[in-house]
């Protein structure tokens, strides 16, 4: 079996969450698999150790599980990109629509290596809301966005142009919402 057919087999599909005509696509099924995660982890570091990468930017929170080992295996420093209020420092931030309103993210002004190249990673990409506004935090502070990268995209949802020019990498796409 192939890395992302385990990673695949590992993902939960959940009919009508959180409300009805959604499916919802769950990822903690990685992490009760360690070979799952293992393998999420080795195709992230695959895809990106010979890149211009400097820093990793995980959003909050399950991207955080997924940023933060692969920032220790190539030895890079780790950003938090996290919900507005929850982090003490001095913060760039920014707000972003949802289907529902709004939400704001936060990242500290000290944590942000200017000039540097950051990837950004998420669990799901959708929309790319988040993960434009990660980018757009991170160029706040002088950081450089040139990768996003999901364990799952949803590219009917168009993240490609909300998040153009910066290159999207997934390790797998599903369909519907």
């Amino acid at each position: 079996m192939s890395s992302t057919e385990i990673i695949d087999k590992a993902i939960r599909h959940i009919p009508d969450f959180p409300k009805p005509g959604i499916l919802f696509h769950d990822i903690t099924g990685i992490f009760n698999m360690p070979e799952a995660f293992k393998a999420c982890i080795d195709l992230m570091v695959e895809a990106y150790k010979n890149k211009d990468i400097h820093a990793v930017a995980a959003v909050e929170s399950r991207g955080f599980l997924f940023a933060a080992p692969f920032a220790e295996r190539l030895g890079i420093p780790l950003l938090l990109i996290r919900k507005k209020g929850k982090l003490p420092g001095e913060t760039f931030s920014c707000k972003y629509a949802l289907e529902y309103g709004t939400a704001e993210i936060e990242a500290h002004k000290s944590d942000i290596l200017t000039g540097k190249n950051y990837l950004v990673v998420d669990d799901l990409i959708a929309t790319g809301g988040t993960l434009a506004a990660s980018r757009n935090v991170i160029e706040q502070g002088g950081g450089i966005v040139t990768d996003f990268f999901g364990v799952i995209g949803l590219p009917e949802l168009n993240y490609d142009k909300a998040l153009a020019p910066t290159r999207v990498t997934t390790l797998i796409n599903y369909g519907g919402k």
